[in-house]
């Protein structure tokens, strides 16, 4: 379900890593190469990225297909950046939200994706919206899964979590919730990438010049592509990567 990308390194136009690659994530919309639930992703997609000497970044959403989409070839190939995050969506659930279901999601400096599904969804994950504040439920802005994901996220950053402890924690949270569930989670500040890999496949990359590209599947044919461990937490800046396991949640 889905496919996402992310991008730290010099900066370029972003059409250089979402559309131009032999198997791009405008590719992997329709032709996905390693995903293992479903086959089209064209229920909405989403660009973020950041401006130089701007923390916040900014986003570009849609609703529909990305290869539906006559303006994203001109953003993609005017607007420079050097960080990123992208996503084309296959929803969980059909549902009315439309471009507010689609990542990035975005608070503050950050940029969330989910690729995954959430067993159950929503009943199995009340227990865990009984613990957030009323106001992270009222600040939803899509119904979905990957959104109420989010909130847990957020709500673990907010309170001073860093960010792989704030993913680690939400997956084993929803995972003891909601056995079954497929939770990659893909997070960054502009500065960092950081990933989970729960039932679905991560991949990384460094690029020429220095650089870190973290991607559902690979988007060319490349031999220096790494697959990441399933169960495993991934912190990469442009030059390094490190991965942890993640726990399996008491039972």
């Amino acid at each position: 379900m889905c496919r996402h990308i992310a991008y730290l390194g010099p900066e370029i136009p972003f059409g250089q890593i979402v559309l131009d690659p032999p198997h791009s994530l405008y590719r992997q919309s329709w032709a996905p190469r390693r995903q293992r639930y479903g086959t089209v992703n064209a229920d909405g997609f989403g660009v973020g990225w950041y401006a130089p000497g701007d923390p916040v970044p900014a986003r570009y959403r849609r609703a529909g297909p990305i290869w539906a989409d006559e303006q994203l070839p001109d953003l993609a190939r005017v607007v420079r950046t050097g960080a990123l995050l992208a996503a084309v969506r296959d929803a969980t659930v059909a549902g009315a939200d439309a471009e507010a279901a689609a990542a990035p999601f975005a608070a503050g400096r950050y940029l969330f994706s989910h690729n995954g599904a959430v067993t159950g969804w929503p009943d199995s994950l009340a227990p865990l919206a009984a613990e957030l504040p009323p106001a992270e439920l009222l600040r939803l802005q899509a119904r979905c899964d990957a959104a109420f994901v989010w909130a847990l996220v957020r709500h673990r950053l907010t309170r001073g979590d860093e960010p792989g402890e704030a993913l680690a924690e939400t997956v084993t949270s929803v995972a003891a919730a909601a056995p079954g569930s497929r939770l990659n989670l893909l997070l960054t500040d502009g500065t960092s990438i950081t990933a989970t890999t729960w039932g679905d496949t991560l991949f990384h990359l460094a690029v020429p010049g220095g650089g870190r590209v973290v991607a559902a599947e690979p988007y060319d044919d490349s031999p220096h592509w790494t697959e990441v461990p399933d169960r495993t937490l991934l912190r990469a800046t442009r030059t390094e990567v490190h991965l942890t396991p993640l726990k399996e949640p008491a039972t």
